[in-house]
């Protein structure tokens, strides 16, 4: 997030795109109910009549996988309209004019037969965002998880940084993170291309410098694989064994069947986790975890917030801190990771991340700190941005239009769309053994519009198979008006409804992202 969550309530224009806010991040929706009580306009881009949607002005329920072509629109607008912001374009941003060459082609007229919005609501919306004083975007994996979720993003930067709505307080660019800590992973280089703090491993320097503080002679200089890449590995014999902590690719990665034959071929699988989720059923070795409670460190928020976390408990059994679990398979390994504290580790991660170096477990018992935090006395960054961008200028990205990866066709002839529950949480690992959520919200449904419903002779409750080009799952149905005729959706939390089984795999080519939130569909009713 370029702002702050509580900046949210005083905005004055909203966008929120892709995100089902009041389910799926209940806490961050409570800002947005306070900025829409005290005047702020809601606009909500989604297929589905959400409940937050259900509060908006504007509720733009747009053809999935169209969402670039909405964003060029706006854009078209502002453009044609003169309500953009000359002096910021100017200043602080290049490669405007091929942007403007390209948004030209985005009428609204044109944008209403691609998206389904009709074009009077799509100026309104794009006037609205230009002319506040204060207008933010908010956005998850509804932009993300698609072939071209990527351009996604950059067609929201695009619109950002064209009315100047970034660099400054109740505005900017907010994804909101799907899942705990995992800002916090990202930032602690849990991914194939960086180390701490987003320092790329392909810079010499960068390489250098962690082979001296981790003491080895030197460190591979190219990319890993992403997950998506792994599996493919593991499928195809090139990778023979995997180390999985945390997480349940078995139920939560696209096209699951896959995953599971890919797993099942490894060599060795080791999975370190604090339930025995469906993923660990597979492993050769499980390594018993520790519950947050029961273990002290830190958890990094969607808001760059770094936050002290302090044990309430032991751990029950045999289970360990994951640090302590590591250290000791690194040890057993031939390298001594020899760390006594999570503290120890704290100072590290200052010593070798530039956004973290003014973050300390001293100064964060005082409360939260939000990097970059470059120095032991700065106050840490609420918004980022402030008079120049990291890059210096911010740079436009012409992107276009790309239809999904795959649309319905006579066999499959609806468009199945996931997403979350507000009872429960990813595949239902801690969420489905509380004893209380289950009762409260028991077996998942497919919603379906009520004219999909009428012309296959479906009634609300009966069970139906839902089958792609993928495998096939039965559920239960829920006619319903919060999707529109064409669509069908349901969340991915439950393993007796694995509604990854269908999705397709196919990727973003930048950031490797499945397209989880589009691919065709057809229903047969069990009973």
């Amino acid at each position: 997030m370029t702002n702050t969550i509580r900046e949210i309530a005083d905005t004055d224009f909203i966008l929120a795109a892709g995100t089902n806010t009041t389910e799926s991040h209940p806490i961050i929706s409570i800002q947005v109910k306070k900025a829409v009580r005290k005047g702020a306009v809601l606009a909500v881009i989604d297929p589905r009549k959400t409940e937050v949607a259900g509060l908006a002005k504007y509720h733009l329920r747009i053809k999935s996988g169209t969402d670039i072509a909405l964003f060029n629109g706006l854009a078209n607008v502002i453009i044609e309209e003169g309500i953009w912001n000359e002096n910021f374009v100017k200043e602080r941003t290049e490669e405007f004019e091929a942007f403007r060459e390209t948004v030209a082609r985005y009428t609204p007229e044109r944008v209403s037969e691609i998206t389904g919005v009709p074009a009077d609501v799509i100026r309104e919306v794009a006037r609205g965002y230009a002319k506040a004083k204060n207008s933010t975007i908010l956005y998850t994996m509804g932009i993300t998880q698609h072939i071209c979720g990527t351009h996604n993003v950059f067609s929201i930067a695009n619109l950002a940084m064209l009315t100047g709505h970034i660099g400054k307080p109740s505005s900017g660019v907010n994804p909101l993170r799907g899942q705990n800590n995992v800002q916090g992973a990202c930032d602690m280089g849990a991914l194939p291309n960086v180390f701490t703090g987003y320092q790329p491993v392909t810079v010499e320097e960068n390489r250098v410098r962690f082979a001296a503080a981790w003491g080895v002679k030197d460190l591979p200089a190219k990319p890993g694989l992403t997950v998506g890449e792994m599996m493919d590995g593991a499928g195809e014999g090139r990778i023979r064994g995997m180390y999985i902590m945390g997480e349940n690719p078995a139920l939560s990665d696209p096209d699951a069947n896959h995953v599971v034959h890919a797993l099942e071929k490894l060599d060795f699988l080791v999975v370190q986790d604090i339930f025995l989720t469906e993923t660990a059923q597979l492993a050769d070795v499980v390594l018993p975890a520790a519950s947050f409670a029961e273990k002290d460190g830190t958890f990094s928020n969607t808001e760059r917030r770094v936050q002290r976390v302090r044990k309430a408990v032991e751990p029950v059994g045999d289970a360990r801190a994951d640090w302590e679990i590591i250290c000791l398979v690194a040890a057993a390994m031939g390298y001594p990771m020899s760390y006594g504290s999570p503290e120890e580790i704290m100072k590290e991660i200052a010593a070798v991340t530039p956004s973290y170096c003014g973050i300390s477990y001293e100064r964060l018992e005082k409360g939260g700190l939000q990097w970059p935090c470059p120095a032991p006395g700065h106050p840490g960054t609420g918004f980022l941005h402030a008079g120049k961008f990291s890059r210096g200028l911010g740079r436009f990205h012409p992107v276009e239009h790309v239809p999904p990866d795959e649309l319905p066709d006579e066999e499959y002839p609806l468009i199945l769309n996931t997403g979350r529950r507000l009872y429960h949480y990813h595949t239902g690992t801690m969420t489905l053994r509380t004893g209380a959520l289950e009762v409260a919200y028991p077996e998942e449904y497919l919603e379906i519009n009520c004219a999909d419903a009428g012309k296959l002779g479906i009634c609300d409750g009966d069970r139906v198979k839902v089958s792609s080009r993928r495998g096939g799952v039965e559920v239960a149905v829920r006619v319903t008006e919060m999707v529109t005729p064409g669509l069908v959706f349901a969340s991915f939390h439950y393993p007796e409804v694995a509604i990854n089984r269908l999705t397709n795999p196919a990727r973003d080519p930048i950031a490797k992202i499945p397209e989880f939130k589009v691919c065709a569909v057809k229903i047969e009713k069990v009973s």
